[in-house]
């Protein structure tokens, strides 16, 4: 690919996944540490979490998936299908992202935060619902990430370095 041997496209793509975990740690300890999530803050908080998401998914989508059925069995396996819920977990925090930027959207809790208003007060009777299932989705998402970083890791060990 791009010219270069199997092995320097592999240490490019472990270095750009490796990179991508400090973001998703800083942009999550943006939103644990600020009380008013306000648009500046959640547009700050989305900086780190877009760029860690592109350097995961790209080397996803450009290299991993379309050597997938090359190599499928054993560790690549694990390796995918733990990937694959990842996603599938930030897929289900989404359904829960939606709800609650679009409660905070209507009542301009962006723009205006009033510490008065809470976010179960806003939205509909289900806002807890949607906040569940946002901290379930991040969580489950941030737990197989880190199970498919190990995997990924150790056959890139396993493969290239010894």
């Amino acid at each position: 690919m791009f010219g270069l041997d199997d092995a320097t496209v592999a240490t490019i793509v472990a270095a750009l996944v490796t990179v991508s975990f400090p973001c998703f740690l800083y942009g999550a300890w943006i939103m644990i540490d600020t009380e008013a999530v306000t648009w500046s803050v959640l547009t700050y908080h989305l900086k780190f979490i877009v760029t860690g998401l592109a350097l995961t998914t790209i080397p996803l989508l450009v290299w991993m998936l379309p050597r997938l059925f090359q190599q499928l069995g054993g560790a690549s396996a694990l390796h995918a299908f733990l990937g694959l819920q990842a996603y599938a977990m930030l897929a289900f925090a989404f359904t829960g992202i939606v709800r609650i930027f679009r409660a905070k959207r209507q009542h301009d809790l962006y723009h205006d935060y009033d510490e008065d208003v809470l976010l179960n007060e806003i939205g509909s009777d289900r806002m807890d619902h949607w906040r569940s299932r946002l901290r379930i989705g991040v969580f489950g998402y941030v737990i197989f990430w880190l199970l498919a970083y190990v995997v990924g890791i150790a056959r890139y060990a396993l493969r290239y370095l010894f």
